[in-house]
């Protein structure tokens, strides 16, 4: 079906609309910090083919390959025998998922009978089982890490509002208020986003609406196409490497190839470290978000609409059995170190393509600390996601404390915790200054936070990277400051963590987290004097 241009631009603006009042209601609907202060979810409208046609600016690294943890629910069912009130649920990280805590929910959206798409939302769960509250930083197995949810239908009616499938969630979470209520805001925006697109259909029509979804991916596959054509053709190689793996002091390589062909462009990830024992790992789903987003930040414009359009032109490949596409059981949980330092392979490698349009390495991996306690009235569980300096560019200086572009996580206010958690209190909260590496652009300072434990028997866990390999800095550019964490026990010990650790913590002992700056842009003695 031709579709008018005017009715493009419009329906295609509502179904981004659509997208991002889902990520909105399952923000404002959540239970747990993680989700409703941190915003660590997001949200997507499908089409029935199981396609990203729109999505929220949430979280690039669960949204880029959305479809992937789609299409592996309707390899067990398939759309066409799904009914009202059907919902898929994946996050298996070797079927098409990421990593355990990030549970995806796909709703189907029916029109007069008609199966014409789907709205889509993932949230990450403050717990969901495994060896330890909230992460399990010594886990050896997936299994270790919480409940393994495969691709699967379940019916509202039926499974969920007191049915099998929740007491099934509920008995496997040390937190079953928070997890349920963090499901439900899933269900909540995934019924906006179906009625957005519903009401869609009723002004439009249903064969407008799904031609437009077409055409919405096409439209963003051609701009990507024109993007990647203004990219100078050749090979280009870059390298970035994780720390260490928790308990060697070996670095990780990430290698990538980056190959410009035209209008197309493809990743090989060969060379990378193979996988690990331990909970690093990069589930293929993950790998792909990493380096989608990488070539969309360096070679198009912020307008051309994310989606599984855009995807078309690029190829990845990383070997099975690499770090970057790991073979289960191995664990999982702390994928997204590995995929920002594939983020930064790649974009190394579109450095020496496109040098202007490229900015120095930031802090760029998450820093994820998780406190957690056993008390007569159960678990309590807090898990906290923080960002570092920005690297530099070369007409600006790199933010300072800020989430990294993987991620894009808020911080969850001092008032918030204040008001959720008794057994610690931070006492403070600043700019690390001076953290960014010097530069005609300084790159963005990290941060630092002190928390001061009030209770017994609290526990640590805790993954991060750049402790001991800075942030690049670019063209001249010196490093950023690397990412430290400090324990200060009651009876005057320190010690430092880390960069995956775990212990344990008792009343009056202090824990310093100070995160890593970003690299800075051009040769210092090129700034300018004002």
């Amino acid at each position: 079906m031709k579709v008018d241009p005017v009715d493009q631009v419009v329906i295609g603006q509502g179904l981004i609309a659509a997208a991002r009042e889902m990520g909105a209601k399952l923000i404002r609907s959540a239970y747990s910090t993680i989700l409703r202060e941190a915003r660590d979810g997001s949200a997507a409208v499908l089409d029935r083919d199981g396609r990203v046609v729109a999505q929220a600016e949430l979280v690039p690294l669960q949204l880029g390959p959305i479809g992937e943890t789609f299409k592996a629910c309707a390899a067990v069912v398939s759309p066409d025998e799904l009914e009202e009130g059907d919902f898929y649920i994946n996050n298996s990280p070797f079927e098409g998922g990421q990593h355990l805590p990030d549970v995806y929910i796909f709703s189907p959206i029916f029109v007069e009978g008609s199966l014409i798409g789907f709205s889509g939302s993932v949230a990450h769960h403050l717990d969901l089982g495994g060896g330890a509250p909230g992460m399990n930083p010594n886990a050896t197995d997936v299994h270790q890490e919480g409940l393994v949810v495969p691709p699967s239908r379940y019916n509202m009616a039926h499974d969920w509002n007191g049915g099998s499938f929740e007491r099934l969630i509920t008995a496997n979470t040390r937190v079953p208020d928070l997890t349920i209520g963090d499901f439900n805001a899933q269900f909540a925006a995934n019924a906006l986003g179906a009625e957005r697109v519903r009401r869609l259909c009723a002004r439009y029509g249903r064969d407008t609406v799904m031609s437009v979804m077409d055409a919405h991916l096409d439209y963003s596959e051609s701009r990507m196409r024109a993007a990647l054509a203004d990219v100078p053709d050749g090979i280009y190689v870059g390298e970035d490497a994780v720390d260490d793996d928790g308990v060697r002091d070996d670095p990780l390589p990430i290698k990538a190839a980056v190959v410009v062909s035209g209008d197309g462009i493809s990743v090989d990830l060969t060379g990378s470290a193979p996988q690990i024992s331990l909970h690093l790992n990069c589930p293929y789903a993950s790998t792909l978000a990493a380096v989608y987003t990488a070539i969309k930040t360096a070679t198009s414009s912020p307008d051309v609409p994310f989606n599984d359009g855009l995807t078309r032109p690029i190829e990845v490949f990383a070997p099975r059995g690499s770090i970057l596409n790991p073979t289960p059981p191995v664990p999982v949980r702390g994928r997204s170190v590995t995929a920002s330092r594939t983020f930064d392979a790649v974009i190394k490698a579109l450095a020496k393509a496109i040098p202007d349009r490229v900015i120095a390495t930031g802090f760029g991996t998450p820093y994820s600390l998780c406190l957690s306690r056993f008390a007569d009235d159960g678990y309590s569980i807090y898990i906290e996601v923080f960002g570092g300096g920005y690297g530099a560019g070369p007409r600006s200086r790199g933010c300072d404390g800020v989430d990294g572009p993987l991620s894009n996580c808020s911080n969850i206010p001092i008032e918030a915790l204040d008001r959720k958690y008794d057994f610690f209190r931070v006492t403070e909260y600043a700019i690390r200054s001076g953290s960014g590496g010097a530069g005609r652009s300084r790159g963005g300072d990290g941060l630092r936070r002190r928390y001061e434990i009030l209770a017994d028997n609290v526990t640590l866990a805790h993954y991060s990277d750049r402790y001991r390999l800075p942030s690049d800095g670019a063209r001249g550019g010196k490093p950023g400051a690397t990412a430290r964490t400090c324990l200060s026990r009651r009876n005057g010990e320190e010690i430092a963590v880390g960069s995956k650790d775990g212990l344990t913590l008792g009343r009056g002992d202090v824990l310093i987290a100070e995160t890593g700056g970003g690299g800075g842009y051009g040769a210092p003695d090129e700034r300018s004097a004002t």
